[in-house]
């Protein structure tokens, strides 16, 4: 703080103006001196002042509660495997590649034989059911594949360490990228998504219903009890990387249990008869939920409270039977037809696009064809989607006519319908990044039914990720701001029915990033939510405090630091300044949708050649025209990205949201497409791409799905591990102020699933970070620590157990 004195009774942050990167760098010191007990980030906020905080240690047992006997289900602590050697990680790529390229082949074959056979049709009725026949035959080796492949290449999945780049390694990699590219997948929550976790050896119990799109890998260890749920957002895929290692294990569910939102079960991990694990919170490895026992945190403790859920209503099997008869025979009749035929009928009206396959002369040489082209993208572009907009407005209001507010309703019947289209059709991830971050996201949410009372507009209302089960009953008070991926959770669901709720929250707030907010949500004005909170659902209405953590805990809902540009907040510098605002970020809406239309063009291009190559050398061009597509893509969305920060690369940063620099920075996180990283995900290809955007990352990175903001500010070293839904954030936004700085993961890391690390971070050599841990900005972790919690704190290895009972 820069003080020659310092009272022992003064606060802080209400006195001493600190703020949580000023204490998170007071903690890494107070932890270097071995004459003082660990000081965390959770005991400054419960005791902020020194007097406070000594008393508090004072007090504290400072022996380390003896070490417990590992479970059966908990995987035994070992040496680290040494690092695999180059040759073998590119042989693991070039296998990798292989596979992809036999893959895209077998398609490309059986598409393009199936494409002659529609064509040859005598008239619309004879293609249709032409479409209908081979679209069935499509769908159903498209589910049974990747079940025979895993079958055949792994058999039964067992407890066991993997490593990284091996043979396995490959194996594994092939049947998770099958499974989860498997078309089944789209009827998430569905009794036929069930069936097919079975079909790949799932214990999956009678009524049990899976609402999470991220598909377990290791099924076999994998057991849902009867009427159990698992609702969205969660992860329970029964293995992990941890140090260049797969390790797989077991995640069991007994009957009517209940995972709630963006929870996280890691592998060896159980839940009793009846159990109930609350949103935002997370079980590590050796951690066991008694039956009938109601737990919440990360890692999850006993909660003070009942975790209420929707009760039950008749859903017999007679009903599930109709639901996956009516999606099968929709899939068949309506979507899989307009899907294989429509290319057939497509190309019969339109000479232009036809001309392509007719021998002959190319087409590809006339300027007449890149002009029709580039027209037909650009009608796609900005004449299809716009009327998107009018099926938006109009659509779901009328769905949501039929559907009243706090009914109970069973599953799988005209309401389940009804509000799964309404979720389905309002959450256009397109349109929000289109409208996020700028004034264009109030008029657009109001638009899809949001309540978003008086608004004071600020140019930052909402980021470019927001989402939520209806829109009409999802309701934001005056003057609160909303960072990235808020998720309104106002539908809740019971293996048997469900219920949707007005979800408010209140004014003069402000949400961090990743937060799944309830319908029961007990807070209201004048809030600050931080990053990955777990919004309480019992206890008084929490106002004018902040909250942190899993379980929540209060913090000062302000800091002086923070408050460093209010005077841009009001008046004539407020209005100059959100015109300025408004007009580049108006100029990024334009650049993004540039971006979009001249890729649908370039695409259309290697389509076009593609099908010029076809009349000549047949099913093989398909196949290459796949992998095109997907190389193409990765190269145009780098040189998008490199050409957006080539002026303004993102560094170190404290200003206002009204400051240049940071619409510069909205611009960075607009412009360019992150999507077709999730192609190159668990392969050695992952690291190219990172590194052609900036990443200063070392040899041998295994990244298993994480995502990195800002790319040019990430420093990895050799060797580190990255778990899927990982977030290495280097920004933070409270209110109207941005910080940004740089943040280092050392050699050797790993960082577990759903991790997010904060900006300004030094993870050191050999350092773990557990699943679903909060490492709040500014944080050092020393090399070799295990870390865990939210927010996250030293921690034994596999002590999660410890943790719960020393609390």
């Amino acid at each position: 703080m820069h003080l020659d004195h310092v009272d022992t009774d003064s606060d802080f942050f209400d006195d001493l103006g600190a703020d949580s990167l000023v204490m998170a760098h007071f903690c890494a010191r107070i932890r270097k001196r071995a004459d003082l007990a660990p000081v965390s980030m959770k005991d400054v906020y419960a005791h902020p002042s020194v007097a406070a905080l000594a008393g508090a240690q004072a007090v504290s047992v400072p022996a380390t509660p003896p070490e417990p006997e590992p479970s059966a289900s908990a995987p035994s602590a070992r040496s680290p495997a040494p690092p695999v050697g180059k040759p073998r990680y590119v042989l693991c790529g070039a296998l990798q590649l292989l596979a992809f390229l036999a893959y895209s082949g077998l398609v490309a074959l059986i598409g393009a034989r199936g494409y002659e056979w529609i064509s040859d049709g005598s008239g619309p009725v004879d293609v249709y059911v032409r479409s209908v026949l081979f679209g069935a035959l499509v769908l159903l080796g498209l589910s049974a594949l990747p079940v025979a492949v895993k079958w055949v290449l792994v058999g039964r999945w067992t407890s066991r360490r993997i490593r990284v780049w091996s043979l396995a390694y490959v194996r594994l990699w092939i049947v998770r990228t099958l499974v989860r590219a498997n078309p089944l997948v789209l009827f998430v929550g569905s009794p036929l998504y069930t069936l097919y976790l079975r079909a790949l050896g799932a214990h999956i119990g009678p009524g049990a219903v899976i609402f999470s799109r991220n598909v377990p890998l290791c099924t076999d260890l994998l057991t849902v009890g009867a009427s159990s749920v698992i609702r969205k957002d969660s992860f329970f895929s029964c293995y992990r990387a941890h140090d260049g290692v797969i390790q797989t294990g077991s995640v069991t569910l007994g009957r009517d249990t209940v995972v709630a939102e963006a929870a996280v079960l890691d592998i060896g991990t159980s839940m009793g008869d009846g159990a109930r694990l609350a949103h935002a919170s997370s079980l590590h490895s050796g951690q066991a939920i008694p039956a009938g026992e109601h737990w919440h945190g990360s890692p999850a403790q006993r909660a003070g409270s009942a975790y209420e859920v929707v009760g039950p209503v008749p859903c017999g099997a007679l009903r599930r039977s109709v639901h996956s008869v009516t999606q099968l025979l929709s899939a068949l009749l309506v979507y899989l037809p307009l899907a294989v035929g429509g290319l057939a009928i497509l190309l019969a009206e339109a000479p232009q696009l036809s001309a392509v396959l007719e021998p002959g002369p190319s087409v590809l040489t006339s300027w007449v064809f890149y002009r029709d082209a580039l027209a037909a993208s650009f009608v796609l572009l900005f004449v299809v989607a716009p009327l998107g907009f009018l099926l938006l407005a109009v659509v779901p209001r009328l769905l949501s006519r039929t559907i009243q507010p706090d009914k109970v309703y069973p599953l799988y019947g005209f309401h389940y319908g009804a509000h799964r289209a309404i979720t389905l059709l309002t959450n256009r991830r397109f349109l929000t990044r289109l409208f996020g971050d700028s004034s264009g996201i109030v008029p657009y949410l109001r638009l899809l039914g949001y309540d978003l009372s008086r608004v004071e507009q600020t140019g930052s209302n909402f980021g470019t990720e927001v989402k939520h089960e209806t829109p009409y009953l999802s309701a934001v008070g005056t003057g609160t701001m909303v960072a990235d991926g808020l998720s309104i959770n106002n539908a809740e669901f019971s293996s048997t029915s469900f219920r949707v709720s007005r979800t408010a929250i209140g004014a003069r707030n402000f949400l961090g990033n990743r937060i799944a907010y309830p319908s029961r949500g007990r807070t209201g004005d004048n809030c600050l939510l931080a990053t990955k909170v777990m919004v309480p659902v019992d206890g008084n209405i929490r106002e004018n405090v902040g909250l942190l953590g899993s379980p929540s805990f209060e913090i000062p809902r302000s800091v002086r630091r923070d408050s460093s540009f209010d005077l841009m907040k009001s008046g004539e510098t407020l209005r100059s300044g959100l015109a300025a605002k408004n007009r580049h970020n108006a100029a990024s809406m334009g650049l993004y949708l540039l971006a979009r239309w001249f890729y649908a063009f370039v695409v259309t291009l290697v389509v076009s050649g593609t099908a010029e190559l076809y009349t000549s050398i047949g099913a093989e061009a398909v196949a290459l025209g796949n992998v095109l597509v997907m190389v193409v893509s990765a190269v145009y969305f780098v040189l998008v990205e490199r050409a957006v920060v080539r002026r303004h690369p993102p560094g170190p940063l404290f200003c206002s949201i009204y400051d240049r620099r940071f619409w510069q920075r909205e611009r960075f996180w607009k412009v360019p497409s992150e999507t077709y990283l999730q192609i190159f995900n668990g392969t050695p290809f992952k690291s190219v791409i990172w590194r052609l955007l900036g990443v200063r990352t070392g040899r041998r990175l295994f990244d298993d799905g994480c995502y990195l903001t800002e790319r040019t500010m990430v420093t990895l070293g050799d060797d580190v591990t990255l778990n899927a839904g990982s977030v290495v954030q280097c920004h933070s936004q409270e209110d109207g102020t941005f910080k940004s700085d740089r943040s280092a993961v050392g050699s050797r890391c790993t960082l577990g699933v759903g991790a997010f690390v904060h900006y300004g971070v030094t993870i050191g050599d050999g350092a773990v970070l557990a699943p679903d841990s909060f490492l709040m900005k500014g944080e050092t972790v020393p090399p070799g620590a295990s870390w865990g919690g939210n927010p996250a704190r030293p921690m034994r290895a596999g002590s999660a157990r410890d943790m719960e009972a020393t609390r």
